[in-house]
């Protein structure tokens, strides 16, 4: 048996959304990428002059939080609220944040205290 693919022509208004839709979508990707590329260079150039400890540590772990919700959001699809399994997914994204946050603290607090 050979495998039938089934052919579907778009009408030309449905092309354009289809279009439209793809062209906002790509430029939403670029500007996030572009975002955090900028990011990474600010941290870089914190770094390269010199700045004291106590601001470096806080700005670059403030840099790579804004990543993580950008990355989140734009390149792992969590902006996409059409998909019908987006609930879960971010339920268990935001779980996962939440327990990692926790051990994280748990561990500062035992090493400092």
């Amino acid at each position: 048996m050979a495998h039938d693919t089934p052919v579907v022509t778009r009408s030309v208004e449905q092309q354009k959304y289809y279009r439209a839709n793809t062209k906002m979508y790509m430029q939403r990707q670029v500007t996030n990428f572009a975002i955090m590329i900028f990011l990474t260079l600010i941290a870089f150039a914190s770094v390269m002059a010199d700045f004291s400890k106590t601001l470096i540590l806080p700005l670059i772990l403030l840099l790579a939080g804004i990543q993580v919700v950008l990355q989140l959001y734009a390149f792992m699809h969590m902006e996409e609220k059409e998909a019908h399994e987006i609930g879960v997914i971010t339920m268990f994204m935001w779980t996962g944040a939440f327990f990692a946050f926790m051990m994280l603290l748990a561990f500062v607090t035992i090493i400092w205290w």
